[in-house]
Order: structure tokens, then C-alpha cells, then sequence
């Protein structure tokens, strides 16, 4: 592009307006159409200029870490006792009180299991549940047999057949079991709700204590060499602990009560309805299986 007058020096100061006019016709063909700076700067004064190039930056000093000091880890924070479902009718009110008062009474006057079915069936302090269940889930098993196992609640396919645990989660159960070589020919097992709660929602305490004495004598009369308490629910009511299952679970307690001779080795496991939600923790349960097996070994 050439400009149409005469540029012989573009860093030269501009002497009239004719100059002003062709150059900036130059800058417009040239496409410099707007100005960078407020004041104009001649860039080709700077062409013989070179800036040396910046030496190499100074390695950033390494920050060492400083050492780790081994702790001894905290000691776990005890929980804070919790009444079992036996235990916890004197923090109800009279009524409740008066309730699980009545509810022993029945229960130990019970002398086999099918008079202990039959009381509980007329016992008047469960028409919650009962009116809105299709049948009582007492248990299933064999009462002989050395291993009882409690869990917590019937669902729909157990209020439908009245039996424990015979829907999803049973069916795993059972598949649990029989890796150990056990079935329900040499286990017996029960929930500590003999109805289904409408909805599927849990039991409340007042339910709970309502039915406690006919488990505490469900247990007594089995009078198993070990119990398995399947689900939170079950540890927390027989063990009478606040702690998670996570934390109970795979651990050996006592079950004591005034009617057994002797107290009876119990086993905390994972509910199967809760290794279906989270099969990872099907390898903790395998453990405990094999514990449990271990044990009845060690029985004889």
C-alpha cells in the first residue's frame, strides 16, 4: 500500500496538515484503525532495541514437611446405656407401664411355645398392629435345634404367608445360612414384632415393650446355645445398647434373663435387607457366619 502523499519519515513531527491527512490514510489502508494508547508511541524508534531475555528463574525453595508424630489412637466413646425392650416400659407413661406390666403377666404363664403363640395371639394390648395385619409372623424353624435367630420386623410377603423372613432379604438370609450348612431344619427364628407395622414403618417403643415379655419368653423357652440377632433393630432390644450394628456386629455378647438357666452366647449380624442396599458389606458378614460356625463347633 502506498499512502497518497509523501511519507519520507513517519518518526518525523509532522509539519502541516496535508502531512497529518496522507498519514493517516497510510495507517487506515494499513488496518490501524484504533489507537492503543492515549499517547501515541513510535514503535520503530524501539526497533533496534532488544530486551535481554530473562536469566533462569531460582529453583523455589523445597518445603520439607515436618515429621508426623504418631498418636495412640482415642479410645472409643462409650455409649450411652440404652434400656432394653424390657427394661425401657419404666420410661413410658402409666398407661405403657401398665401395659408391659399386663403383657408379663401373660407372657410367663406361657409353658410351651404353642400356648405362648396362643396367649400373644389374644393379648388386647397389640390391636394396633394386629387389626391392620393379615396374619401374626410367630416363627418358622425348628425349636429343637441350637440356633435361634431374632430379627426385627415382618414385611409384606411374611404378613401375606405368616412367616419370618421368607421374602427378598429371607431368601438371602437362608443362602447366608446354608454356607455354614445351616437351613431352616437346624435354625429357628423369630422377629421381636409378630406383626407387620402398617407401611413397613418401625414398630414404636410402646409396641416394642408391649411384645418384649413374649419374646424374652420365646427365647427362654427355645432356650437355643446361640442366639444371632439379625438387624439394629434386635441387638438394640435384646442387648439393651445404643451402639450401631456396625459396631456391634461380629462381636459375642450375653443374653441373660431370669428364666433361662444359663446366659446365652449372642451374635450381632448385618440385616439382609441392609446387604442388599450395600452388598460390599457382604464379605463382614461372611465373617461373622464363619464365627458363628467356629462357636458351634466349639459347642459340640
Amino acid at each position: 500500500m502506498t499512502p497518497s502523499g509523501p511519507v519520507s519519515d513517519i518518526s518525523a513531527p509532522i509539519s502541516d496538515a496535508a502531512q497529518a491527512l496522507a498519514l493517516l490514510r497510510f495507517y487506515l489502508d494499513a488496518g490501524a484503525d484504533a489507537a492503543i494508547e492515549e499517547t501515541p508511541i513510535s514503535r520503530f524508534g524501539l526497533a533496534g532495541t532488544r530486551t535481554e531475555p530473562a536469566g533462569p528463574k531460582a529453583p523455589a525453595p523445597v518445603r520439607v514437611p515436618a515429621p508426623i508424630r504418631a498418636t495412640e489412637p482415642s479410645a472409643p466413646k462409650a455409649a450411652a446405656p440404652r434400656a432394653n425392650v424390657t427394661q425401657a416400659a419404666a420410661i413410658l407413661g402409666a398407661n405403657d407401664r401398665a401395659l408391659a406390666e399386663s403383657a408379663r403377666a401373660a407372657a410367663a404363664s406361657a409353658r410351651s411355645l404353642d400356648e405362648l403363640k396362643e396367649i400373644l395371639g389374644r393379648f388386647e394390648g397389640i390391636e394396633s398392629l394386629r387389626a391392620r395385619a393379615t396374619n401374626m409372623v410367630f416363627a418358622d424353624g425348628n425349636p429343637e435345634s441350637r440356633v435361634m435367630l431374632v430379627g426385627e420386623a415382618p414385611g409384606a410377603d411374611e404378613d401375606r404367608l405368616g412367616k419370618p423372613f421368607v421374602g427378598v432379604s429371607g431368601q438371602l438370609l437362608d443362602r447366608m445360612l446354608g454356607s455354614i450348612g445351616l437351613d431352616r431344619t437346624s435354625f429357628y427364628i423369630t422377629n421381636i414384632c409378630f406383626w407387620r407395622p402398617p407401611g413397613n414403618r418401625k414398630p414404636t417403643e410402646a409396641e416394642l415393650v408391649a411384645q418384649a415379655p413374649f419374646v424374652q419368653r420365646h427365647v427362654e423357652l427355645v432356650n437355643p446355645k446361640v442366639l444371632v440377632l439379625v438387624g439394629a433393630s434386635s441387638a438394640h432390644a435384646l442387648l439393651g445398647t445404643n451402639d450401631g450394628i456396625t459396631r456391634l456386629r461380629g462381636r459375642w455378647f450375653e443374653y441373660k434373663s431370669a428364666g433361662l438357666p444359663a446366659p446365652i452366647p449372642a451374635l450381632p449380624i448385618f440385616h439382609p435387607a441392609f446387604l442388599l442396599r450395600q452388598p460390599g458389606q457382604k464379605r463382614e458378614t461372611w465373617a461373622d457366619l464363619l464365627k458363628l460356625k467356629a462357636r458351634l463347633a466349639e459347642l459340640g
